[in-house]
């Protein structure tokens, strides 16, 4: 590897390395039943950022998993918490009783308490913003770094594109790390976030198929053979009944929940079923959809959550592989823009 295109790269992303502690500032992205012990000890000692996704977990439980995470690696990793989880309260609690060094907010609005504890107990709080206005009030608040991602990530996502989030974003937030995440897969994209001003990036669909990561076999054959194409978002039928976009691979599951919906919506306007209860079949659709196909490799009805950059996954690597080769990717390509 070109030895000024590496050491462009360690200054570039100096302050997002000096943040997380960590050798490259690549985090993990959180994705609930797959980023668990195994997959984020295996990004973090690989010199990433591991991230464990809470998702649904008990407060009792996720502190059963830092501490079996501390067992594997003793790299530092953070823990991302969803903001609308209906017991946050004491999951922070918890990632301060376990000396958590990083936690990240996701899924909404933190409230103002949840950040007030986490920087009382000395943690290091990332948080999401879809918007600058958001952005600025986040750091007003106290957050100590920024997640922008785009509509191109896998999973829950919003209606902006990661490039255009970047150059609406990047410009403004001067004062904390910003983090760009979303539909990255290559590191020529990398180092281009990073020449903008970002201080790293979030990676989840490219670490799915890593040795280390439990997901179910078919799972990750299903993003091996899948297309960017292929990973579409959910669409929402009436403006009535909202549906929070998530981006995942076409199967039979997505075109039930079309079905699914329109069944549903037929009822209502015949005065079958009530507006809260149309609404609450729509929405408990894919209910355990996720732990199907990740855990149970039901890829056919389950919710195959992916990202755009699925059409770059091609196998299955170690985790330290797939690291090694985003930088040198990011080192290449700085070395030829000298």
């Amino acid at each position: 590897m070109s030895t000024h295109g590496q050491e462009q790269l360690n200054a570039l992303w100096k302050r997002g390395t000096d943040f997380l502690g960590s050798k490259y500032a690549i985090l993990g992205g959180a994705m609930t039943w797959v980023s668990e012990r195994n997959l984020v000890s295996a990004i973090s000692n690989a010199g990433g950022f591991g991230v464990i996704a809470c998702g649904g977990m008990t407060p009792a439980m996720l502190a059963a998993e830092i501490e079996a995470t501390r067992k594997m690696t003793d790299r530092p990793f953070g823990v991302n918490l969803i903001t609308l989880h209906p017991d946050i309260d004491n999951l922070v609690a918890a990632c301060g009783d376990m000396k958590v060094s990083h936690v990240v907010l996701a899924g909404g609005l933190p409230s103002g308490a949840n950040i007030a504890t986490i920087k009382g107990y000395g943690s290091k709080l990332m948080c999401f913003a879809p918007t600058v206005t958001l952005a600025k009030k986040l750091v007003r608040s106290g957050v100590d770094a920024i997640l922008i991602e785009g509509m191109e990530a896998g999973g829950h996502i919003g209606p902006v594109s990661t490039s255009v989030l970047a150059q609406e974003i990047l410009p403004v937030i001067e004062d904390v790390p910003v983090f760009v995440a979303g539909g990255i897969g290559r590191g020529d994209a990398i180092a281009s976030y990073l020449g903008m001003g970002a201080s790293g990036v979030q990676l989840g669909t490219r670490f799915v198929v890593a040795e280390e990561c439990v997901a179910h076999e078919k799972f990750k054959k299903a993003f091996i053979s899948a297309k960017a194409r292929d990973a579409i978002a959910s669409v929402q039928i009436d403006d009535k009944f909202p549906v929070i976009p998530v981006r995942a691979l076409r199967n039979e599951g997505t075109e039930r929940f079309m079905v699914t919906q329109r069944e549903v919506l037929e009822r209502f306007h015949k005065g079958e079923v009530s507006q809260e209860d149309a609404q609450m079949q729509i929405e408990q659709f894919w209910g355990g959809a996720l732990r199907r196909a990740v855990v149970d490799g039901d890829v056919d009805t389950g919710s195959v959550m992916a990202g755009q950059s699925v059409g770059m996954v091609n196998k299955i690597q170690p985790t330290s592989e797939i690291i090694d080769e985003l930088v040198m990717q990011a080192v290449e390509h700085l070395s030829k823009s000298i």
